[in-house]
């Protein structure tokens, strides 16, 4: 006659599987973090070594050019010139990607920060960098979040970059930047532009590293400036996201937790077109007056 066991034995071998479930989870972890670890360390490592290379090429075909391109022939010059080109273009590449490395195993210090100064700042300095554009800034004021300031500023410059650099061939050009009621996200910004937009198809691929959804005649880039801004978006527990249509603009939204007291942010250079065009709005969600561009 088969016996059952007592609740008192059930009870302890349940304990014992969830003990070593919790073991093998946290050996699982720590084996992730270790690779993780390792791979950040590998991709700096490989890009740092690879920029003497890079600064010989680029100098030397540059060299060749100025000392030698009336022997060159013009079959010589072009291949030379594409030299120069290309060492330029894995140069940014490698840039971004230390910068990928960077912002992944960089310290965090978080406190209050004004994301409505901050993009102000950045839009300041876009103007000031192409003072010929102009580009229509909406700027939300009184947006707080907590967050580590340097890594938000790195977030906004990439997610301005692309706005701007997207909205080149308009002459309308706008880039709005305010939120949406968050629910439980705490705050929830959106930064909107008028520009190229992109394929909603190719929607999963927008933040992959590399993954570029227009050709670079189109429009330069090295495919990583997103990646940067979802890896930031992840070490403060948040998630981002994006909407877009093929010649309607693009929308990208990210979540930060709310400010708990006053927020410290960058002060748009004086004198910079458009100064600060702040606006009030309520809890549930706040759009900025128009900077006026110059």
């Amino acid at each position: 006659m088969a016996m059952s066991r007592s609740p008192a034995l059930r009870e302890g071998g349940d304990r014992v599987r969830n003990a070593e479930l919790e073991a093998r989870i946290r050996q699982l972890t720590a084996d992730l973090e270790r690779a993780d670890k390792e791979l950040q360390s590998f991709t700096y490592s490989v890009a740092h070594d690879l920029r003497a290379p890079l600064r010989g090429l680029s100098g030397f075909s540059e060299a060749l050019l100025e000392e030698c391109g009336d022997r060159l022939g013009e079959t010589g010059r072009e291949y030379a010139e594409r030299i120069k080109a290309a060492s330029g273009r894995m140069g940014m590449l490698i840039d971004d990607l230390l910068q990928l490395s960077r912002v992944s195993r960089a310290e965090m210090h978080m406190g209050p920060v004004d994301l409505s100064a901050e993009v102000a700042a950045v839009a300041g300095e876009l103007r000031s960098g192409e003072p010929g554009r102009r580009v229509r800034f909406t700027i939300a004021g009184g947006v707080r979040v907590r967050a580590d300031r340097a890594l938000v500023r790195i977030l906004l410059r990439n997610l301005l970059d692309n706005a701007w650099k997207f909205t080149a061939r308009r002459d309308d050009a706008t880039i709005e930047f305010g939120t949406i009621p968050g629910g439980d996200a705490g705050v929830c910004c959106y930064l909107r532009d008028n520009g190229a937009g992109f394929d909603p198809a190719y929607l999963g691929k927008l933040f992959q590293p590399f993954q570029r959804l227009h050709p670079a005649t189109e429009f330069p880039g090295t495919g990583i400036g997103l990646a940067i801004v979802q890896r930031i978006i992840e070490r403060h527990g948040a998630r981002a996201w994006a909407e877009g249509a093929v010649g309607g603009g693009a929308t990208f939204y990210f979540t930060m937790s709310a400010a708990d007291g006053p927020a410290s942010g960058a002060v748009a250079a004086a004198g910079a077109p458009g100064d600060r065009g702040q606006g009030g709005g309520s809890a549930g969600g706040r759009r900025g007056h128009d900077e006026d561009d110059h």
